[in-house]
């Protein structure tokens, strides 16, 4: 079987197990005090060109999100995100769980677009019983989105700018980062997104790590943030996993090469599907393939390639999505060509 379901059915990359073996046996802090982790939060703030950055370590993508959004959102607030946002359709409603509304907006090939979330404001500010609704208090977006779209530059700038004028948040949710960051279609760097996001993470259980999410808060972290961690069961006693991990990431720019060979296979994969006569749902310039397939050609493919079933497109054709990885061996696509 081919597997291109998702970009974390692999462990890890061999630098980082390497890393984990040879400080397996040293007696460091406990809950991310570590000297792994303090090198890890050195080499991300350099990476981010934000030496006042704070840098805490969590385990998960969805125990982030619900973490950094609880904590940062007073009780009478809610975020606004995208249809598609995995907080809004991915996440088993773990954002309102915490008792903070989801507000939706339309989606854009995955994006919010600036002048929506504007005039939202505009208009929840201008009703007179604003006092009896949920407050916007954040704007929560992905890069990579859903759909493995990016922003640009003048949007993040754009969202911000919106940020700034009605006193919300600007959340980037970073699970596939690096994949955005190595795309030949992207003009955002990491300190790009340090200068224009309040928050974000960069995700490294899809992108070569065993487990693992680094949040990064470029100005600083709230007040009792490590206590508001603890409180939702997501602080880690042997902080030094996740620690580790991104040390060993984030040296010699490791995290940067094996993000680049994904995309690089993406875009191979892509090429398969385009000579052999198939369409894109859309065009995504990362790791994430969205593919029309004929429903017959589907079943068949089925039996020796695992993929993601995104959407019906008609009643005979089929949106599908192949994810490539940190780990993609280009024989496999050569294996699917001959399949196809």
């Amino acid at each position: 079987m081919l597997y291109f379901e998702s970009d974390y059915t692999e462990g890890a990359h061999p630098a980082v197990l390497r890393r984990l073996t040879e400080t397996n046996l040293v007696t460091v802090k406990s809950y991310g005090a570590d000297e792994f982790s303090a090198a890890a939060e050195r080499k991300i703030r350099a990476a981010c060109n934000a030496p006042q950055a704070d840098v805490v370590f969590l385990t998960g993508g969805t125990q982030t999100n619900l973490v950094v959004i609880s904590a940062l959102l007073r009780s009478h607030e809610g975020v606004i995100a995208a249809e598609t946002g995995h907080i809004n359709a991915h996440e088993a409603g773990a954002i309102e769980y915490t008792g903070h509304k989801v507000l939706t907006l339309p989606e854009h090939e995955g994006k919010l677009d600036a002048a929506e979330v504007g005039a939202y404001c505009r208009a929840f500010y201008a009703d007179e019983t604003r006092e009896h609704m949920v407050f916007p208090g954040m704007v929560y977006i992905s890069h990579p989105t859903e759909y493995g779209t990016l922003y640009t530059k003048a949007e993040l700038a754009a969202l911000f700018d919106v940020c700034r004028e009605y006193g919300m948040t600007l959340y980037m949710d970073g699970a596939r980062l690096g994949y955005g960051l190595m795309s030949d279609q992207s003009d955002l760097t990491l300190p790009d997104i340090a200068a224009l996001c309040d928050v974000f993470y960069i995700g490294g259980t899809k992108v070569g790590a065993l487990c693992g999410e680094a949040v990064v808060f470029p100005n600083g972290k709230p007040l009792h943030f490590l206590t508001t961690v603890k409180q939702h069961g997501a602080l880690l006693a042997k902080g030094r996993v996740v620690g580790v991990q991104f040390d060993a990431l984030f040296t010699d720019g490791l995290y940067f090469k094996i993000s680049r060979h994904a995309v690089e296979a993406a875009n191979a994969l892509k090429a398969v599907f385009l000579e052999k006569g198939y369409e894109l749902f859309l065009d995504s310039p990362t790791n994430q393939q969205f593919v029309i397939l004929p429903n017959e050609v589907l079943a068949r493919l089925k039996r020796d390639v695992a993929f993601s079933v995104w959407q019906p497109l008609d009643a005979h054709r089929t949106v599908t999505r192949f994810v490539t990885s940190w780990a993609t061996d280009p024989a496999s696509i050569t294996q699917v060509s001959q399949l196809l």
